[in-house]
C-alpha cells in the first residue's frame, strides 16, 4: 500500500532542506529554496504521536516528506506539502512536462479539470470525491454524477459509497485530500475501470510517477510566489491563494 508514497519520497533529492514550515487554518505549507508546497491542513487530527521529532526547520526536505506516512493527520499534511515543496517548484515541474513561463500569467479555465472535460463527460458517469465549487452547474446537468463527501450534504453521497460507485464510473475526479489521509490507493484500487482518473486539488502532487498508479491526469498548483503565499497562508493577508500562484496541470497517457 505504502509503494505509491515511497516512490514519491525517494526522488526528492538528498540535499533539499526545509527553510520554511506555517501550519495554516486550511493548508499547510513548506518551503525549500525557492520551491513551496502546500497540502490541506488537519488541524483537527492531531490525534497520535509525530512520528518526526526532531525539528523540522533545516532538516532534510525527504525525511519531513516521510511524514506523508504519518497516522497523525496534522504531521501528514506537513509532508504532503514537502512533497510539493519539490515537484510543484515551478523549474522542477516544468522539467518534469508542467507548462510553465515565468512571468506569464495563465487563467485557471485552461487548466481547470472540469471545464476542460466537460465535452468529453457527456452523458457518462462521473463520480467526483470532494465538493469542488460550482460542480454542480458545470456537470450535474450533462452527465450521470455522483458526489461523496465526508459530511455530504443533500443529493451527495457519504464517502462509504466509493466501494459501490467508483468501480462503475467512466470518470473519476479524486481531492489531493486523499493523498495526506492515505484513503488514494483505495480510491485508485476502486477506479481501476474508469476511463480516466484525476488528481485535483492545490495539494495535488505534480510528480510523474503518480501515472504508474492508476491516475491519468495531475490537476495541480504552482506556487510562484513563495513571500505572499507563506502570509496568507498564515492568515496575515486575507486574499485567495490563486493570487501567488497558478493552476496548472499534468496529462499521463491513456
Amino acid at each position: 500500500m505504502w509503494e505509491l508514497y515511497d516512490a514519491m519520497i525517494e526522488a526528492i533529492p538528498e540535499d533539499m532542506v526545509v527553510d520554511e514550515v506555517i501550519c495554516g487554518t486550511y493548508f499547510s505549507y513548506v518551503r525549500s529554496g525557492e520551491g513551496a508546497g502546500i497540502a490541506r491542513s488537519a488541524l483537527d487530527f492531531d490525534t497520535r504521536m509525530p512520528i518526526y521529532t526532531k525539528k523540522l526547520m533545516g532538516a532534510p526536505l525527504k525525511e519531513v516528506a516521510a511524514c506523508i506516512k504519518s497516522w497523525n493527520l496534522l504531521e501528514a499534511s506537513i509532508g504532503g506539502a514537502a512533497i510539493n515543496a519539490y515537484y510543484n517548484n515551478p523549474w522542477v515541474a516544468k522539467k518534469n512536462g508542467v507548462e510553465y513561463v515565468e512571468g506569464k500569467h495563465v487563467e485557471d479555465r485552461m487548466h481547470d479539470p472540469f471545464i476542460m472535460a466537460q465535452n468529453e463527460v457527456r452523458g457518462k458517469k462521473v463520480t467526483i470525491i470532494g465538493h469542488f465549487p460550482y460542480i454542480d452547474k458545470l456537470l450535474e446537468p450533462i452527465c450521470d454524477l455522483s458526489i461523496l463527501e465526508w459530511q455530504p450534504e443533500e443529493g451527495e453521497f457519504p464517502m462509504t459509497a466509493c466501494e459501490y460507485l467508483l468501480p462503475e464510473s467512466d470518470y473519476v475526479y479524486i481531492s489531493a485530500t486523499s493523498v495526506v489521509d492515505k484513503t488514494l490507493p483505495r480510491y485508485l484500487e476502486l477506479s481501476k475501470n474508469a476511463k480516466r482518473v484525476t488528481l485535483v486539488g492545490p495539494g495535488t502532487p505534480l510528480d510523474p510517477s503518480l501515472f504508474s498508479y492508476g491516475i491519468h491526469d495531475l490537476s495541480g498548483f504552482l506556487i510562484t510566489d513563495t513571500q505572499h503565499a507563506s502570509l496568507i497562508i498564515a492568515g496575515a493577508e486575507r486574499v485567495k491563494l490563486s493570487c501567488a500562484g497558478q493552476k496548472t496541470s499534468l496529462k499521463g497517457g491513456g
